[in-house]
């Protein structure tokens, strides 16, 4: 069924995978849209037999392991391979997939924050630190150190493992050369700010700025925000809960609201 929205027509970008993208494109085409699928960001598991080996070995000295992501809980589990219902640490995690993404394998999180943030999760999770506390951090090698950061300054002892890299998969660049060199793109999405980075990166190396000028801009978070406005980028829409969902709501509410003012 097709929602009466100012999207109807429009081209939106989704700026994932074909699995990833299948549920944000159905939203996109549910508001009348057309879904624009191109990855402009893609994971790959980092085997280092050495690290998980020690990290093993130290599991049960930690009181907290953090999981910021799907990925970083798909990366770690794809490497770690012990009942992790038997060992002690407490799961804190960011984000509802996270969440589900460990229940699948049979793990409760004990902690989720109330914003799907660093910033958010670390306000959140602070009273549950103090001066010795021991935390392990799976990320990515592209991912901020800011929770880490913060924990230590609280007194906690982190070690952060890096179980994944993220990198700019090499055939979208021809997916945006014919995309922007065509009928271009109505409403650009940016999900991190690597996919910003990407992105970014490929339309200078292609000499298609101009192609984005028109675009309406929004991004999932502040974070994400931050860095496209680093870029000289008008960012015109960001959700207050950070979702694709809330995202695609929050550029549907930008387009009403500029829709009466023209008119």
């Amino acid at each position: 069924m097709t929602l009466s929205s100012p999207l109807k027509g429009m081209t939106v970008l989704v700026p994932r995978g074909k699995k990833q993208a299948q549920a944000y494109s159905k939203l996109v085409k549910n508001y009348g849209g057309i879904p624009v699928e191109i990855p402009l960001i893609a994971f790959m598991p980092i085997r280092n037999p050495e690290v998980f080996s020690a990290a093993r070995k130290r599991i049960h000295t930690y009181d907290w392991v953090i999981f910021t992501s799907k990925t970083a809980v798909e990366a770690f589990f794809e490497n770690y391979k012990m009942n992790f219902n038997k060992i002690i640490p407490k799961i804190a995690v960011i984000g509802e997939k996270t969440r589900k993404c460990l229940a699948d394998k049979g793990i409760k999180a004990d902690f989720i924050p109330r914003e799907f943030v660093a910033e958010g999760f670390v306000e959140d999770f602070l009273p549950f630190v103090e001066k010795g506390t021991k935390v392990l951090i799976p990320k990515g090698n592209l991912a901020r150190d800011y929770i880490a950061a913060a924990l230590s300054e609280k007194g906690a002892e982190v070690d952060e493992i890096i179980v994944y890299k993220t990198f700019f998969p090499e055939e979208s660049i021809d997916l945006l050369k014919k995309q922007l060199s065509g009928k271009g793109i109505d409403i650009l999405t940016f999900t991190s700010p690597s996919t910003v980075d990407h992105f970014m990166g490929a339309i200078k190396e292609l000499g298609y700025l101009d192609s984005i000028k028109g675009s309406l801009i929004s991004c999932i978070g502040p974070v994400t925000k931050e860095r496209a406005e680093a870029y000289g980028l008008q960012v015109h829409a960001v959700p207050e809960e950070y979702t694709v969902y809330s995202m695609l709501k929050s550029i549907i509410a930008y387009l009403k609201t500029n829709t009466r003012r023209e008119n």
